[in-house]
């Protein structure tokens, strides 16, 4: 089941392919597929090149894959489980040294990261592929467990894989298997000022 999404304005096609569903296959994805998403992930922009992003992984079966499906919320693993791989995604807060001065705060290491992620689920459609980010994950369990030096924030999860037909879903789940309409680009981008 599909809707029709249709852009305001001409653009390419796989911006509205990307999607973020929630039944994949459950089949096995060669490591060459998903370092080339996160090759594609790893050229985002970012502010002063500093680029903040790291990417935590485990493909399905791996002996990681079970730990980190214990990182998401019951919802998310009940249905993640069938994914290929997952991703954490992190951002480092701190901008780098410049010779002899010292780190200082990130503004923008979120907003890089999240570049990043645009890019890794638009690879991960041109190869086949859907990614899911998720927000409903155990941040601080995540931290942990994956030995994360405190200077680096999770961000998100993400679930990578083919997609399934939505009958392997809870019930509940099904009627919400396609993709989502977005707000007209007149409801979001303004000339000028804030609209009052």
């Amino acid at each position: 089941m599909t809707t029709e999404r249709t852009p305001d304005h001409p653009i390419e096609p796989i911006f509205l392919d990307r999607w973020s569903p929630r039944a994949y296959d459950a089949t096995s994805m060669p490591s060459s597929d998903l370092l080339t998403i996160l090759e594609a992930a790893r050229w985002a922009p970012s502010a002063y090149n500093v680029q903040p992003w790291r990417f935590l992984y485990s493909h399905r079966d791996d002996a990681h894959w079970q730990k980190y499906l214990a990182l998401l919320d019951p919802f998310n693993a009940s249905w993640a489980q069938h994914a290929s791989a997952l991703v954490i995604v992190l951002s480092d807060t701190l901008m780098g040294s410049d010779g002899g001065r010292a780190h200082k705060p990130s503004r923008t290491h979120s907003f890089d990261a999240g570049a990043a992620w645009a890019q890794l689920a638009l690879q991960a459609t041109f190869l086949g592929y859907q990614a899911h980010a998720m927000a409903g994950i155990n941040f601080e369990q995540s931290q942990e467990s994956l030995i994360v030096p405190e200077r680096y924030r999770v961000e998100i999860a993400i679930a990578i894989g083919k997609r399934a037909d939505p009958s392997v879903l809870p019930e509940e789940l099904q009627n919400r298997e396609q993709p989502s309409q977005r707000f007209s680009v007149y409801e979001i981008a303004f000339a000028g000022e804030f609209p009052q």
